[in-house]
């Protein structure tokens, strides 16, 4: 009887490269939202966490939306004043907004003590 002294891993191989193919072709991938906002540039941009939290962006038409749902500043603060101080909040602002916009947006947080607020920017490359 001869013994086996190594195993032959290319089949092995193979199956794994066939599968990470699969894999990579049905895989959805995440994206920052669907709205088309071109965020502005940081040098300290990092990714943001998977946790719950509440969406804000404001598009280059000055349009704001609340978790992809369109609404005027006012009834964006009736949305944000039921929120828990400790609800973590993701800004997203095309860098074509005006800072008044923003500045608005702040206030309306800073109003009712929302202060876990990250801003979301691209990484100087």
């Amino acid at each position: 009887m001869k013994k086996f002294e190594s195993i032959n891993v290319i089949p092995f191989i193979d199956i794994m490269l066939v599968l990470l193919a699969i894999v990579l072709t049905t895989a959805t991938f995440v994206t920052n939202g669907n709205l088309d906002i071109t965020l502005p540039s940081a040098n300290s941009s990092s990714s943001p966490d998977n946790i719950e939290r509440v969406e804000i962006a404001i598009d280059s038409a000055g349009e704001l939306y609340i978790n992809g749902v369109e609404y005027t500043l006012n009834k964006a603060e009736l949305q944000l004043q039921l929120l828990s101080q400790d609800t973590p909040i993701l800004l997203m602002i095309d860098e074509t907004v005006e800072f008044k916009e923003f500045v608005s947006v702040i206030d309306i947080l800073k109003r009712y003590s929302l202060d876990k607020v990250s801003i979301l920017t691209r990484k100087n490359s």
